[in-house]
């Protein structure tokens, strides 16, 4: 009898771990990166990093173009004007970057850049944000890019705090991978609310 327990409780425990690590990598994809007409970055947490990783990106020559995408709640600049200046202050031609000043949210990123998609006749995006967010970002950015021929490619960038492999070491971590899970659910199952 407290041999089966002792497996029963073996079991579960690495069930729970093994729930635990893979809740980390299923919000953070990674794709193979593949020649692309544009990198996408959204603002938000760690834009600083964000923006890091699209400029690497271009200039790894994966795009010829960057996406900033994102308004600001208080500042009188929005947030892919500010992205902006950063890529031009790493190297990135200014006629190199697009900005799109509207968005507020997830759902206004990808509404705002399928206008530019469909303008611009893009069929493969390499998609940036932090990695907590790679897999809500993408699934709204498929349901907003839906009817058109485009290829999403997630690629995080790195995150100061946030680790798929060490979430749950970290009060603050904890809380924001449990609040993404739920944003992820409800984002699985509401239809895209900017659909024309």
């Amino acid at each position: 009898m407290f041999k089966r327990l002792s497996f029963i409780l073996a079991v579960l425990i690495l069930a729970a771990v093994a729930g635990m690590v893979g809740v980390g990598f299923y919000l953070s994809p990674q794709d193979n990166l593949a020649v692309s007409d544009a990198i996408v970055v959204v603002s938000g947490g760690e834009t600083n990093q964000r923006v890091a990783e699209g400029v690497k990106l271009y200039k790894a020559d994966w795009a010829k173009v960057l996406i900033m995408s994102g308004a600001a709640r208080d500042a009188k600049d929005s947030n892919a004007a500010a992205m902006k200046r950063m890529a031009i202050n790493s190297g990135i031609p200014a006629n190199k970057i697009i900005t799109e000043e509207e968005s507020m949210n997830t759902f206004e990123n990808a509404a705002y850049v399928r206008g530019i998609v469909e303008s611009r006749k893009l069929n493969r995006l390499i998609l940036v944000t932090s990695p907590y967010h790679q897999r809500r970002a993408a699934l709204v950015f498929a349901k907003a890019l839906a009817g058109l021929p485009v290829k999403i490619i997630n690629h995080s960038s790195l995150d100061s705090a946030w680790r798929k492999n060490g979430w749950w070491l970290d009060d603050w971590a904890r809380k924001l991978t449990w609040s993404e899970v739920k944003k992820v659910a409800y984002t699985l199952v509401v239809p895209f609310p900017y659909q024309k």
